[in-house]
């Protein structure tokens, strides 16, 4: 039997993938990772509850140096950009920028796929954030799975189940889907809920706006 391990944030992303595609691909086993950012406990706080919800085992990996080498204003004492700022997406997509972090994951989740038989690594890759993120885009996956034909036994294939959509066309899956949006944080400051103006949660607002959703609205931004 097919079975799977994704890389979960407890953001909007990968939640989705995780609804889509749970019982196709089998996914079992959820990696949450821990690189110092501001957000680090809702995220490992939301990953619980989404693993709970799905029955899916969940393992947190530290990666403390990877704080160290990185002034991103994700783990640093700069301001995260706001919404107002997706104008420029160049700075927003630098300020926020963790060296390698996407390619870092996969390689990570592709040693526990190598050594417990996972034949999928499921990732939240989508076409809005490949504009300014080239860890996102179909290349990059393509990419990677070449390289894990070298660098793994298994040869576990990248799956990126929203790489052809963007933000207002997740949010519509996972309402067409009855994907518990609830469950979701997708805030980069780490206060008690979200913020409502970094630019994630810009993104996620905006999407839902667009699905003409106020359930899940008045839910996540209280």
């Amino acid at each position: 039997m097919v079975k799977s391990v994704i890389l979960l944030s407890g953001g909007l992303d990968s939640l989705v993938s995780l609804g889509l595609k749970k019982e196709e691909l089998n996914i079992i086993h959820a990696l949450t990772f821990d690189y110092g950012q501001k957000s680090v406990k809702k995220e490992i706080e939301a990953s619980e509850n989404i693993c709970r919800y799905y029955n899916i085992k969940l393992d947190v990996i530290k990666l403390d140096w990877l704080k160290n080498i990185t002034k991103t204003s994700l783990v640093s004492s700069d301001d995260i950009p706001t919404g107002s700022e997706l104008s420029d997406a160049e700075a927003s997509a630098k300020s926020v920028w963790v060296p390698n972090r996407n390619g870092l994951f996969l390689n990570i989740a592709a040693s526990f796929a190598d050594s417990f038989g996972y034949d999928y690594i499921i990732i939240g890759a989508n076409k809005e954030e490949a504009q300014t993120f080239s860890d996102n885009t179909t290349e990059f996956v393509d990419a990677v799975n070449k390289e894990f034909v070298y660098s793994t036994q298994k040869h576990s294939k990248v799956v990126a189940p929203l790489i052809n959509y963007v933000k207002n066309d997740i949010v519509m899956l996972a309402l067409k889907n009855n994907i518990p949006l609830d469950l979701t944080m997708s805030c980069y400051q780490g206060g008690k809920g979200h913020c409502g103006i970094c630019e994630s949660c810009t993104r996620l607002k905006k999407a839902l706006e667009a699905n003409h959703d106020t359930k899940y609205i008045k839910v996540l931004f209280k």
